[in-house]
């Protein structure tokens, strides 16, 4: 079974390389960045309400603290505080596994598709500086593109980086996917750069949805409680329609 998903990728891959043979760019570099593209638009339903539930946990990073601080020698009482104000906010802090549940096995399938690839053109398996899609790219470009990608995308995705694990993350998860980068097939970094840049601007999308959304209801009140004074002073008798003697 595993076999069949690793050669069904070979298979794509071959085909988004024909796609681009009929645009006149045959290029294997070229169909990675299309099938990372079409994989992205695939789990865009998934990602962006995992990215959603990211922005949400972010707005409540201050009451749990407040929770935590409360609780501080009642560990299971603030952890059942937070349940409860995760159920009253409708966030599901589990969320964001099912994303990364189903990355797991497309970037494995994709690596070791990449490791005994049957290019039909071993010229186009070149890309830009990268001699071969399948070997490790080791002019450091692509792992410090992987590095500066992930950094991006963990930054703009982090409740807060005054927390010491997501500080933590955030500066060691860069550097160890830039040490695979740097280790694994080219294409598999080149693939993995794209991937986390098209994931850094959807979350930078979904937070600005989310601000958007959040002032407008912020400013709903406020414009009700104008009309609404705007009505008692156009009402008859008051002072606003009073004739000056």
């Amino acid at each position: 079974m595993w076999g069949s998903l690793v050669n069904g990728f070979s298979e794509i891959i071959q085909l988004f390389y024909k796609l681009t043979v009929a645009l006149g760019i045959g290029n294997y570099g070229l169909a990675i960045i299309l099938i990372t593209v079409a994989i992205k638009l695939l789990l865009y339903p998934l990602t962006a309400k995992q990215m959603q539930s990211v922005k949400e946990m972010q707005e409540l990073q201050p009451r749990i603290k407040e929770i935590q601080e409360k609780y501080k020698k009642q560990p299971e009482k603030a952890q059942q505080a937070i349940m409860e104000l995760y159920r009253e906010k409708k966030v599901n802090p589990l969320s964001g596994c099912l994303p990364l549940l189903i990355q797991l096995p497309i970037l494995i399938a994709f690596y070791q598709a990449l490791l005994r690839f049957p290019y039909q053109d071993p010229e186009a398996a070149g890309f830009f500086w990268i001699s071969n899609l399948s070997s490790p790219d080791h002019t450091l470009v692509l792992p410090v593109l992987a590095a500066l990608a992930t950094f991006w995308q963990q930054r703009v995705s982090t409740f807060s980086v005054e927390d010491p694990t997501q500080r933590m993350m955030l500066y060691t998860m860069p550097i160890f996917m830039g040490y695979l980068a740097y280790k694994l097939p080219a294409g598999l970094a080149l693939y993995w750069v794209v991937f986390s840049v098209l994931g850094a601007l959807q979350q930078m999308y979904i937070n600005h949805r989310h601000r958007a959304g959040k002032n407008g209801d912020d400013a709903a009140p406020s414009e009700g409680k104008r009309k609404k004074g705007e009505k008692i002073k156009n009402e008859p008798g008051t002072s606003g329609n009073r004739k000056s003697g």
